[in-house]
């Protein structure tokens, strides 16, 4: 029986004629790894999906999760209108907005063009907008008492919300919980991410075509012109991904309140939402769905490696290939370094097998993960 400090999850899944992550200019996003360049789609890009998904493994979902808003209008939006709609003075109103603007955004951060966008869990936003309610009704007409006394609050305002944080469970929600935070203005805000996620990429070389359609006009007559009222031209990629990662036990705990029976539910959900949830762009014309055809999961207690390197030679885009690559740099890792992971596989292939790996269902693959991050040992 090993001890879990890591939850290592490998996957692999396929997509036909997709474009599953976009660059600036609309193309795939790509990396070139051992030579040769790979379709890529970035971490961020699944941490969202996964973070947003509304499935029935939805981490939202989790009894005693609270939510959280990544954005720049938080303030705007949550804080200040309310103010508004609550019939307060609208010069008192500005006089606040401006103090916790700075507050929350850094000192540019009463102009909406400095803001970057910023994650708070519904615990905090809640606090900020009832502070600004108290400094509301106690100036009510006195924009300079107002003012004064937000810049009070202002001065403070990293103390209090750190007190807030000591004493709250999950202070960024959940999605900051499992992927972290940085916030420029308050550096006690900062939330290590407690998973850590690689950019997945084609174990093969890319395989990418460029799409030529035409959008035609119901209302369009022959005798007009013969041509399409639109042409355009679009990317579309093939690709079977390996993706990877990782979830820190102890971080985990520690951004729960040490709530392990809550970090049991989040490992399980996060499994099923990486073998279930699929990013994509242009869903409606692509529609690209997709469950990941192989995951393993290793729980132990050594420092966590990728299982990259068994693609930097490129393979065939051949799931059985692919499974069978995993296999091999496993087992030499394994004789290497003796790290001694517990492990478990599912598989569509009835032929896939990894070293001292049960195979089971996506299910019993989720809830022996679960486990595992309750009991601290697998």
């Amino acid at each position: 029986m090993a001890d879990v400090r890591f939850l290592q999850i490998h996957s692999l899944c396929g997509y036909p004629a997709a474009l599953l992550n976009r660059d600036d200019s609309g193309l795939a996003k790509r990396i070139t790894y051992g030579g040769e360049v790979r379709t890529r789609v970035s971490s961020q890009c699944l941490k969202r999906h996964w973070r947003k998904s509304d499935s029935v493994h939805a981490l939202q979902r989790i009894d005693g999760v609270s939510a959280g808003v990544r954005s720049r209008e938080i303030v705007t939006r949550r804080v200040i209108e309310p103010l508004g709609d609550a019939g307060h003075d609208p010069d008192t109103v500005e006089a606040i907005e401006t103090a916790f603007q700075k507050a929350i955004y850094g000192l540019k951060g009463d102009k909406r063009s400095n803001r970057q966008p910023l994650l708070l869990g519904e615990s905090e936003i809640a606090y900020l907008a009832d502070e600004a309610r108290k400094i509301a009704e106690a100036h009510g007409g006195d924009p300079k008492g107002a003012r004064a006394a937000a810049r009070e609050w202002a001065k403070k305002s990293t103390l209090n919300m750190k007190a807030m944080r000591d004493n709250c469970s999950m202070p960024g929600g959940i999605a900051a919980a499992l992927f972290g935070r940085m916030v420029t203005s308050d550096v006690q805000a900062n939330i290590d991410a407690a998973v850590h996620v690689a950019h997945a990429f084609t174990v093969h070389a890319e395989e990418s075509e460029s799409d030529y359609f035409t959008v035609v006009d119901d209302l369009h007559r022959i005798e007009d012109d013969a041509g399409a009222d639109h042409i355009g031209e679009t990317e579309l990629t093939c690709g079977l991904f390996y993706g990877y990662v990782v979830i820190d036990r102890d971080t985990l705990l520690r951004n729960l309140g040490q709530d392990a029976e809550l970090a049991g539910s989040v490992a399980d959900r996060m499994v099923h939402l990486i073998a279930t949830v699929s990013p994509g762009a242009k869903l409606g014309p692509t529609a690209p769905y997709g469950y990941a055809s192989w995951v393993l999961v290793e729980a132990g207690d050594r420092q966590p490696r990728s299982l990259a390197e068994a693609f930097r030679k490129h393979c065939r885009p051949v799931t059985r290939e692919a499974e069978e690559r995993l296999r091999i740099h496993l087992e030499r890792l394994d004789k290497a370094y003796e790290t001694g992971e517990s492990r478990r596989l599912m598989s569509l292939s009835e032929e896939a097998s990894m070293p001292r790996a049960d195979p089971v269902s996506l299910p019993g693959l989720a809830r022996w993960s679960g486990e595992a991050m309750r009991a601290g040992s697998a």
